[in-house]
C-alpha cells in the first residue's frame, strides 16, 4: 500500500529561537523531504500567533521554491476571506510563473486567526460563508485568459488557467460540498478536527461533478506524525506540540517549547486514531506504519499531508524520514 505523502509546515518558532531560524529550518525541511520523495510542501496562513511564522504565506512559498527543484510547493492554505480574489490571483500567478508546474493553491474560508487580528486585516467580521464559493469562482476566473474588453485582469495570473491547481480545504461538510460542486480536489483537516471526516468525504465523493480541472474525486487528509526510534522517545517528542497547542483553549499557540515528560500524550487515549481529538500517529516506525496503513484502508485516502510539531529540528527531520519509510517498505510484520 503506497500513496503520496506530503508536508504541511507552519514554520514553527521554538522557545529561545528566532523567526529567521524558523525560516532556515523550513527550507531545510523542504529540501530534506524533497530528497525523501514527498509530493508537496505546503505552508499555512495564520496571523497573530506567536509560535507560527508563516503569516506572509506567498512570500515564504517563493523562498522555499527557490531552494528546491522538484517538490510541489503551495498553500494549505490561503484564507480567502482575508483577501480580495484579485490579490490572490496575482500572488499565485507570480509564483506559478516563477515555478511552472510546481505550485498548488489551497483555499480556506476561515480567517486563520482571532477576531482582533481579523479586524486588523480589514476583514469584514460579519462576512457570509456563502460568499466563499463566489470568491473561489472569481479567483478562478482571473486565472483564465482575459477577454479583450475585460476591465480588471490579473497580471501575472491571467492565462495560467488549470496550470495552477486549486484545492478546497475544510474541517466540516461545507468545504466538501464546495469542492464537489466545483470539481476540485479536497483536503480535510483531520489533523485537528476529525469529527466530520467520514461525512465530509461521503458528501464530496458522492456529489462530485467532473470539471476541466479534475475528472474524479481526490481526497488528501491531514495527519499529525511524531516518529522516532522507539515509542517512548516519540511520546516524549510529541509533548512539545501538546504544550504549545494547549493554549488554543484560552488564546494562541505559544512558541514550541522543549519536550517535557509531564506533557507526554496520554497513553489512555482511545486506540482508534479517529476517536481522538486529533488524528495523530506517535511512535516507532512499526507503530506509525501500522496506524498509518490502517487509517488509509479505513478512509481510502488518495494522499496524506503530514504535520510534525517537534522542538528539535534534527528529530523533526528524522520523523519525516521514518514516516516516508513506513509506506515505502513492505507490509507491517505480524
Amino acid at each position: 500500500m503506497k500513496i503520496p505523502l506530503s508536508v504541511l509546515d507552519l514554520s514553527p518558532i521554538i522557545e529561545g529561537g528566532t523567526v529567521a531560524q524558523a525560516f532556515r529550518c523550513t527550507v531545510d525541511l523542504a529540501q530534506h523531504t524533497e530528497r525523501l520523495g514527498y509530493n508537496r510542501f505546503w505552508l499555512a496562513e495564520h496571523h497573530n500567533m506567536p509560535g507560527i511564522a508563516s503569516a506572509a504565506t506567498a512570500v515564504l512559498i517563493g523562498h522555499v521554491g527557490a531552494a528546491t527543484s522538484t517538490i510541489r510547493i503551495g498553500a494549505g492554505g490561503i484564507m480567502l476571506p482575508n483577501w480580495a480574489p484579485l490579490q490572490v490571483a496575482e500572488q499565485f500567478g507570480t509564483l506559478a510563473s516563477l515555478f511552472p508546474g510546481r505550485v498548488d493553491l489551497g483555499l480556506g474560508r476561515a480567517p486563520g486567526t482571532d477576531r482582533p487580528a481579523a479586524r486588523a486585516l480589514r476583514r469584514a467580521l460579519n462576512s457570509n460563508a456563502d460568499e466563499f464559493p463566489n470568491d473561489v469562482l472569481e479567483l478562478m476566473a482571473y486565472l483564465y485568459e482575459p477577454e479583450p474588453d475585460q476591465a480588471v485582469q490579473a497580471v501575472p495570473g491571467g492565462g495560467i488557467g488549470i496550470g495552477l491547481p486549486i484545492w478546497i480545504l475544510g474541517s466540516s461538510t461545507f468545504g466538501a460540498q464546495v469542492a464537489a460542486e466545483l470539481g476540485l480536489p479536497f483536503s480535510f483537516a483531520s489533523h485537528f478536527a476529525p469529527a466530520l471526516l467520514f461525512e465530509a468525504m461521503s458528501l464530496y465523493r458522492e456529489g462530485f461533478k467532473p470539471s476541466d480541472r479534475l475528472a474524479k474525486p481526490y481526497v488528501m487528509l491531514g495527519v499529525n506524525v511524531v516518529a522516532a526510534e522507539t515509542d517512548e522517545e516519540a511520546l516524549f517528542l510529541a509533548s512539545s506540540g501538546r504544550q504549545s497547542f494547549a493554549s488554543l483553549r484560552t488564546g494562541r499557540p505559544t512558541r514550541l517549547p522543549p519536550p517535557s515528560k509531564e506533557w507526554e500524550p496520554d497513553r489512555t487515549e482511545p486506540a482508534d486514531p479517529l476517536q481522538r481529538p486529533r488524528v495523530s500517529f506517535v511512535g516507532s516506525r512499526k507503530t506509525v506504519e501500522r496506524e498509518m496503513r490502517e487509517f488509509i484502508e479505513r478512509t481510502d485516502a488518495d494522499e496524506l499531508i503530514i504535520v510534525s510539531h517537534i522542538y528539535d529540528h534534527a528529530a523533526r527531520l528524522r520523523s519525516y524520514e521514518i514516516a516516508a519509510n513506513a509506506l515505502t517498505h513492505g507490509e507491517t510484520a505480524a
